[in-house]
């Protein structure tokens, strides 16, 4: 912690959500908000140049969602604890989160006072959940069930194979994804063409489809 206090930075994709949990974490003594990104690409720069404390982060954000994002965020910054703040509970989600060492992960119908707890676990190097969240973990280790077969073909796809997975999902176009992620059209036709042959589907729309089905796209989004 640095004489700033808890330093602080909010990922989610709706502009309230963000002004409401600043609010709230500013009105508690020793937090101090640094920032605010609205996708999960920004989050990952914002962390790089702000090095924060604590990450609170959605999953359902365009761009790269909050899993990819929790990946790259404890690569470029491992001493960061990033909790979620999702209206999902699925329990892959939060097999991969944990597996990739989120400190916390908490429902959007959570009270102020489980998001302070949840930092302040954090920051003592222990994990919060929200009691849902508790019940599935729980449900998981105790059946060891097998991910399902679509589970199995993603977990195929390489760390940018999903990236461009996402952003393909979301409607960009080759050229879009181009300049999103600084690389030349033509790697993107190639990284398209690897992620469509892993995935074993035909066409945009069989990946548009697996992806809602996986929930890597939000279709009330």
């Amino acid at each position: 912690m640095t004489d700033r206090g808890i330093t602080i930075i909010l990922a989610d994709d709706h502009t309230i959500v963000r002004q409401g949990l600043a609010k709230l974490l500013e009105g508690e003594p020793g937090f101090n908000v640094v920032g605010e990104a609205e996708n999960g690409r920004e989050a990952v720069s914002k962390v790089e140049e702000l090095k924060p404390d604590v990450v609170i982060m959605d999953i359902s954000m365009p761009m790269l969602n909050g899993i990819e994002a929790t990946r790259q965020i404890k690569k470029i910054r491992p001493r960061t604890r990033v909790i979620i703040l999702s209206m999902h509970c699925h329990d892959r989600y939060i097999r991969e989160l944990f597996s990739l060492g989120a400190s916390g992960y908490l429902l959007k119908d959570s009270t102020g006072s489980d998001i302070v707890k949840a930092i302040q676990a954090a920051m003592d190097g222990d994990t919060y959940m929200s009691p849902p969240v508790s019940r599935l973990v729980i449900e998981d280790y105790v059946s060891t069930k097998k991910k399902s077969f679509r589970e199995e073909l993603y977990s195929n796809l390489s760390n940018r194979e999903r990236e461009v997975f996402q952003i393909i999902a979301e409607g960009h176009s080759t050229r879009e994804i181009s300049e999103i992620l600084c690389i030349s059209p033509s790697t993107v036709k190639t990284h398209r063409s690897k992620i469509m042959e892993k995935l074993r589907i035909e066409n945009i729309s069989q990946l548009v489809q697996f992806a809602i089905r996986i929930g890597i796209v939000d279709i009330q989004s």
